[in-house]
């Protein structure tokens, strides 16, 4: 059974009236399909329903969904997890005309994307921390790079033209492109487990990252026309970069920050460790939590965290809730 399972309904239902005193009304905020902007709006609603008085509706989206919905319709107030590089000129009208704000740096550094071996691994074998001692040592891998599944992954047309400038297959390591996100999660999983060699991309947040410790590995520096350049599955002459760290914001409207100046303070403090989401997330899957008994794990063990995300009513409010 889990230690914390406590759903936040139920802490709500402990202390009627708590929250009657700060006048906020009405918020909507997305509720996207991934599981790290799910934990996140969970946290962010109970914050903002106990602790100053929101009444918050959640409204199930994705990123092009809701910057279209905000374009038409200057809904919702506020977009939780938006990955700028898969939002592009949307977003960047947006936030020229006006219409939203960038809140916070929810995820710092950001969604984090690399070239990976377990750590294990790296400690046998330091010399495989950078691609070079990996292309001199392709036995030591296993030989092969596990690649992003085909079919709509950018990532799989990027890692391709990287794997390309670099040699990869010169070098005796086959570019296998898995079948689904699930089967290359599965690769790594089993080879964990068994201590055996594993080479390949991989990204966070994600309860995977969370769950296994992994060495990221020096694939070069961002070059920048490069990584667009690698964009185009036809580049004719790939340069090696690795990832940029790729910015994910909370973003609000406008007429949200300007009603509601307190509440949007508290959305501009939310803000986790990609690492730290990653391990929330790999405790969620470890103990089969839904978000919200991810959410209520966060906020029963972390207070120190959030506490500084409020101001002082709503911190003395959410202290007579939880501690009372």
């Amino acid at each position: 059974m889990l230690k914390y399972i406590l759903s936040a309904s139920a802490l709500a239902a402990a202390a009627p009236g708590l929250v009657a005193a700060e006048e906020c009304g009405e918020v909507s905020i997305t509720e996207m399909s991934f599981a790290s902007a799910i934990v996140t709006t969970e946290i962010a609603s109970f914050l903002m329903e106990q602790g100053y008085g929101c009444d918050v509706t959640r409204v199930p989206s994705d990123t092009i969904p809701a910057l279209t919905s905000l374009a038409e319709n200057g809904e919702p107030d506020i977009v939780t997890e938006l990955w700028v590089n898969s939002a592009g000129s949307a977003y960047d009208k947006l936030k020229a005309d006006g219409v939203i704000v960038d809140m916070a740096p929810v995820l710092d550094p950001g969604g984090v994307e690399a070239w990976w071996i377990p750590t294990y691994l790296a400690e046998d074998h330091p010399e495989l921390t950078t691609i070079q001692g990996i292309l001199d040592n392709p036995d030591l891998v296993g030989g092969r790079f596990n690649n992003c599944p085909d079919g709509g992954w950018v990532c799989n047309i990027i890692n391709a033209n990287i794997a390309r400038a670099y040699g990869l297959e010169e070098a005796g390591i086959e570019v296998f492109d898995h079948g689904s996100g699930e089967t290359l999660a599965a690769s790594l999983a089993a080879a964990y487990e068994n201590r055996e060699p594993w080479f390949g991309y991989y990204w966070e947040p994600t309860a995977i990252m969370g769950r296994f410790d992994m060495t990221m590995v020096d694939i070069g520096d961002v070059d920048l026309e490069a990584h667009e350049a690698n964009l185009d599955p036809d580049v004719t002459d790939p340069k090696p970069s690795r990832y940029p760290p790729s910015l994910v914001y909370t973003v609000a409207t406008t007429d949200f920050v300007e009603e509601y100046p307190e509440v949007a303070k508290l959305i501009g403090n939310i803000s986790f460790g990609t690492d730290e989401m990653s391990a929330l997330l790999a405790w969620k899957g470890e103990n089969n939590a839904t978000a919200e008994e991810t959410a209520v794990h966060f906020l029963t063990t972390k207070q120190d965290v959030w506490r500084d995300w409020l101001n002082d009513d709503a911190r003395a409010r959410l202290s007579k809730l939880l501690d009372g």
